[in-house]
């Protein structure tokens, strides 16, 4: 008995196709851009606390 519920994967169509470079990317820069921020941020800090 066959199971019609088991499809073959390469029949499947991504419904929302993705950049992956452009999100890798994104992400990669968003986070430097935040850490550069808090980096900056608790330079501040630490010399007004001086």
């Amino acid at each position: 008995m066959e199971n019609v519920n088991v499809r073959d994967p390469r029949e499947h169509v991504n419904e929302e196709p993705r950049d992956d470079l452009k999100d890798l990317m994104f992400g990669f820069g968003g986070m430097l851009g935040f850490m550069t921020v808090a980096y900056i941020i608790m330079v501040i800090v630490k010399y007004m606390m001086d």
